[in-house]
């Protein structure tokens, strides 16, 4: 049942790789704009003279995450060495139907899934009769239920011997101690076997069983976010007889999940115009690039954010996770920042902006000085204060 109209769908649980070097993939059918779609965001990257920019590996990219925060602490430091956030972004080939048992190159694509941390599910909702669609037709409803059907698919495969291995050594065997284990084998089992269902389409995980999520990282746990590639003209009109049918079906489906239209075509022209053609373009048609939303939005579905530290050296945006402790936060800077913390020393970025000054904001009483219990948010321009670790004495 999709949730009802004003109430927001529970948050979902924390489900994946605990950690800040995280990747998201974009997956799709074979001819859905998923290469044009990764070309576009690492060209768009590219040519910023200022961000350090590196290709990982033919499919891998890494991609500033485009901030007007990290903008203006940088036009005001003006410093020397400019470090933004960066998203991993993972070009995955096309699955096709039966990918799960090896149709395709299947297996190859659906292991480059699992090394991935969160999904753009690209669907393809243009026309186009030079580019043949693998399914013989455009149907992006149909298209997405078979990208959800084969990872799931995959899962049961990695699930059944899993609760073999458990119940010879739980149920017909002697250690007790894995028996809460197998009982949340067999409810993840009936939940992705037997009602056919996504592991994060259950809001109702509990700690233990997320433990065990998280031990197994299913494919269908992965957050997923929904790209609707529209031709030029849809994009421009924002008209097309897809995406209200898209987005009723990921309303039933995955609550919550977002659903971007976007057009790879039209990322891909503004590759070769200057800013002023770009602009041109902009208000002629009364339209606007989503590149930015999709990049920010894909940053979010890893539970990934940002604190700044910011000074004529150097500004610098440090990736943690949502939830993360002033000391842990510091550690991202060095080890020793979180073993001998003393404090941090915060000022939010709105107050930083309004005021002007750092001394303007400690004027009006809004810098503040936080212990090991602060949670850091999203945006926090942060100066850590330490001990140095004493060196273990020489014999």
């Amino acid at each position: 049942m999709p949730p009802k109209k004003g109430e927001e769908p529970k948050p979902l649980p924390l489900i994946g790789r605990f950690g800040t070097c995280l990747k998201i993939g974009i997956v799709g059918l074979p001819n859905v704009g998923k290469s044009t779609f990764f070309n576009v965001l690492t060209k768009s990257q590219a040519s910023a003279e200022n961000f350090p920019f590196c290709t990982i590996d033919p499919n891998e990219s890494r991609v500033p995450v485009p901030d007007e925060r990290f903008d203006y602490l940088c036009e005001y430091h003006k410093p020397a060495s400019k470090v933004p956030a960066f998203l991993n972004v993972v070009d995955i080939a096309g699955l096709v139907k039966g990918a799960h048992a090896g149709q395709g190159l299947g297996n190859a694509f659906l292991s480059h899934i699992s090394a991935c941390d969160a999904i753009f599910h690209m669907t393809r909702a243009f026309e186009d009769e030079d580019i043949i669609h693998v399914e013989g037709s455009v149907d992006p409803v149909r298209d997405i239920e078979i990208i959800h059907e084969e990872l799931r698919l995959k899962d049961e495969e990695f699930i059944m011997p899993i609760i073999d291995k458990l119940e010879k050594v739980a149920v017909r065997g002697s250690d007790k101690k894995l028996k809460p284990e197998y009982d949340i084998m067999c409810k993840i089992k009936n939940w992705v076997i037997d009602e056919k269902k996504h592991v994060r389409f259950c809001r109702d995980w509990n700690e233990k069983e997320i433990d065990v999520l998280n031990k197994h990282l299913f494919l269908t746990s992965k957050p997923m976010i929904y790209l609707v590639n529209l031709s030029e003209k849809d994009y421009i009109r924002k008209k097309n007889k897809w995406l209200a049918k898209i987005k009723e079906w990921v309303d039933k489906h995955d609550p919550g999940a977002l659903v971007i239209p976007f057009s790879g075509g039209v990322e891909l022209k503004f590759q070769d115009m200057s800013d002023e053609e770009k602009q041109k373009y902009l208000e002629e048609n009364k339209t606007q690039s989503m590149l930015t939303k999709i990049i920010k939005s894909g940053y979010a579905a890893l539970l990934l954010e940002y604190f700044f530290t910011a000074g004529p050296d150097e500004v610098r945006a440090w990736t943690i996770r949502k939830g993360t402790k002033a000391p842990q936060a510091a550690g991202k800077i060095h080890t020793d920042f979180e073993k001998g913390f003393i404090m941090a020393e915060v000022m939010k970025f709105e107050d930083f902006k309004e005021g002007g000054t750092e001394s303007a904001v400690k004027a009006a009483g809004k810098y503040r000085q936080l212990g090991r219990n602060y949670i850091v948010e999203d945006g926090d321009i942060i100066f850590f204060k330490f001990n140095t670790p004493q060196q273990p004495k020489k014999k």
